[in-house]
């Protein structure tokens, strides 16, 4: 690679002008919030702010309603953030001369904190948002999505949010975009202290600064609710703390205000003035406010909780009348408020009821099928290959307890680390560790795991420093989250890196046992002297049965038939091979017999199993995966069946080029999606004739 010292005539060219895109944004809201406050400005004068004590009890309320519905939510992050919303929102608000989204640029790129942005908007009423559809938070048929959605919600969102620091960068592009037209506008980004642990944060820490020294970069005011608390605890006390992080943006060129009270109102307020004043008279220097916050602040469980109540704490709405009574200690709740509370207290405590007066006499009933999380199997599997002496080292990065590989950093702790929230760095981490002799496990959701640590990913078996990867929450599994965390591209963001298998188990009993023979593997291959190979799973988060077969054999590189047919192959793999087992009993019930195949080596297809399942079934195969259809496990089928000279037709269900949504579970989406055992079912007769 050289310098380009090529030559090139310059030429001629209108004036640069951007494209005009039509703004989608709502307009402010023509009155001051329903439940509000009043504070002083700066200069002196009243100003009339939405109340962060009704942020908080809305949060909780509109939780409730989703973990009615089986979603999960959080408590932690808007609560938190509640005063840091209200300044912001009062300040953007409170733009007279034009639309406030002309004035200021709003990004928030804590996801986890977004339903309190939503709690914050319907006391406005901004975007005709009502405190009813707050009701609706997470479901298939809201647009108020887990996270920030942009595609489902583009009046209220402008950037999707969801991964941590991922909205940081395109701040900094807004800000120079604005600077390169001349327009007059203040960006305002909003991220947490764990969000800053991430690489993209860092370089756009560095590169915000520098950039606007260069007078590149419109007024730019970032805001950091600074809690030293992460999912799984303190930041400080799991990895390392953030102080000498924020003691360097002033020396990255930031101007940076201490807020130490950050859920006094009046002075976030008045730092948020003091702030953007500071921007708009010296753009160069862009302004960095470290707010001290509470996460889970409102609430003294949470407060005093080492995750701050990151997930919402309530599992249904028994506590919830005591909870909104707490964040308003000091002052009578909102009447309004109480009664929502309280009736759906009621509504608990009738269901409460109805389940203990339809309890009679206790009736013998057959033992059910065992069921557990497949996580549960891949840390079985990781402590016993340690007890057989193998060096397995656990490097993750934040998730542990959502991955399952808690368990051996519980059973086995001293040999883990947990290197914050910064996924790329624990799989380069992790390849360091290889480089050392030790078999390292790095854990993380799916989504992270591919877009994150791709180029780690790839790097790792470059260098001959492969890596085991636990990838959780795959496909639409992590449904009341939202797009931005729904990993639908895994299989094809992963499965072309040489020397990479990738593996999709569907049970607790078969990832306990690939993943015992990966290691064993990985460790007898580097024994041996060979570069060895990364081996990624894939699993969702919900329970299935430990076992799909009585005596389950799971054979390394083999495709597992569960069900013999001769009429059609239903394969599935992971989370959904359920349903193709689920349509091989319907197709049964209607006299037809299906060959079922568990498919787990996604980028390793087994033709030998899965072709002569084909030709006994005179070419007939359905695919079924919560994976898009390009590139997903049924086109990686369909090329291996090609290139071995396997004729058939096939019929893949996966998504159709689209992003997911928030959803209370899972089942919602593979509904919308037509990932269902009766959608296989019709593809099936539809190659039947």
């Amino acid at each position: 690679m050289g310098a380009d010292t090529s030559s090139v005539q310059a030429v001629v060219a209108p004036p640069l002008s951007p494209l005009s895109l039509t703004p989608r944004l709502a307009g402010a809201p023509v009155g001051p919030p329903k439940f509000r406050v009043t504070i002083r400005s700066r200069a002196g004068g009243e100003v009339l702010l939405a109340d962060p004590r009704a942020t908080r009890a809305l949060v909780a309320l509109m939780n409730v309603h989703a973990v009615n519905g089986g979603a999960a939510c959080h408590w932690g992050g808007p609560a938190a953030f509640a005063e840091i919303m209200a300044a912001l929102h009062g300040l953007m608000f409170a733009v007279k001369d034009r639309a406030w989204h002309e004035a200021y640029h709003f990004v928030n790129d804590a996801g986890h904190a977004e339903n309190g942005v939503y709690a914050v908007r319907a006391n406005y009423g901004y975007d005709g948002l009502t405190l009813d559809e707050l009701r609706g938070f997470r479901s298939v048929k809201s647009k108020l999505t887990g996270h920030g959605e942009s595609h489902l919600n583009p009046r209220g969102v402008f950037l999707s949010n969801g991964p941590l620091s991922s909205a940081v960068g395109q701040a900094q592009g807004l800000a120079m975009a604005d600077r390169a037209v001349g327009r007059d506008r203040v960006t305002l980004l909003v991220v947490s202290d764990g969000a800053s642990m991430e690489g993209e944060a860092k370089e756009a820490f560095a590169a915000i600064p520098g950039f606007a020294a260069k007078g590149k970069v419109n007024p730019f005011v970032l805001v950091v609710s600074d809690n030293d608390t992460k999912l799984s605890g303190r930041i400080s006390q799991d990895s390392f703390g953030m102080g000498p992080t924020f003691d360097a943006m002033a020396i990255l060129g930031w101007n940076v205000i201490q807020v130490p009270a950050g859920h006094e109102l009046e002075a976030v307020y008045q730092a948020m003035e003091e702030g953007v004043a500071a921007a708009r008279a010296n753009p160069l220097r862009p302004v960095c406010l470290l707010v001290k916050t509470i996460k889970g602040f409102g609430i003294k469980a949470t407060e005093e909780n080492s995750a701050g109540g990151h997930g919402f704490p309530l599992a249904n709405a028994a506590k919830i009348v005591d909870w909104v009574r707490e964040i308003y200690s000091g002052g009578e709740a909102p009447r309004e408020l109480l009664d929502w509370a309280e009736s759906l207290r009621g509504e608990w405590d009738r269901k409460e009821a109805e389940k203990r007066a339809a309890t009679g006499p206790a009736v013998a009933t057959a033992p059910g099928v065992k069921r557990d999380k497949v996580q549960g199997g891949l840390a079985k599997a990781m402590i016993r290959a340690a007890q057989d002496g193998i060096p397995v080292y656990s490097i993750s990065s934040d998730l542990a307890g959502s991955t399952g590989v808690g368990a051996f950093q519980k059973a086995l702790p001293d040999r883990f680390v947990d290197v914050g929230i910064a996924e790329a760095n624990m799989i380069s981490v992790g390849a360091g560790f290889a480089k050392s002799g030790f078999v390292p496990v790095v854990d993380t959701f799916a989504q992270f795991g591919v877009t994150k640590g791709n180029l780690p990913l790839t790097m790792a078996a470059l260098s001959q420093a492969p890596v085991i990867g636990v990838f959780s929450h795959v496909g639409f599994q992590d449904a009341a989250d939202g797009a931005s965390h729904q990993a639908t591209t895994y299989f094809a963001a992963v499965s072309a890196i040489p020397h990479t298998v990738v593996i999709a188990p569907s049970c607790a009993g078969e990832a306990e046992a690939l993943m015992y023979e990966a290691i064993g593997r990985y460790a007898a291959d580097r024994k041996a002297g060979k570069d060895g190979e990364s081996y990624l799973f894939f699993i969702g988060r919900e329970n299935y049965p430990i076992h799909w077969l009585d005596q389950a054999n799971y054979a390394w590189g083999r495709a597992q038939v569960v069900r013999e047919g001769r009429e059609v192959v239903l394969i599935g793999s992971g989370t959904l091979f359920g349903k193709a087992l689920a349509a091989g009993k319907l197709l049964a019930e209607r006299g037809i017999e299906a060959t079922v195949i568990n498919h787990p080596f996604v980028n390793r297809v087994d033709t030998e199993t899965i072709g002569e399942a084909v030709r006994r079934c005179h070419g007939r195969v359905v695919t079924i995966e919560d994976h898009q259809v390009i590139g997903g496990m049924g086109s990686l089928v369909s090329h291996a069946l090609s290139l071995s000279g396997v004729s058939h037709q096939l019929r893949s269900l996966g998504i159709a080029g689209e992003f997911g949504r928030s959803a209370y579970v899972a089942d919602h989406l593979y509904e919308l999606h037509g990932l269902t055992a009766n959608r296989m079912v019709e593809a099936a007769l539809e190659l039947l004739g």
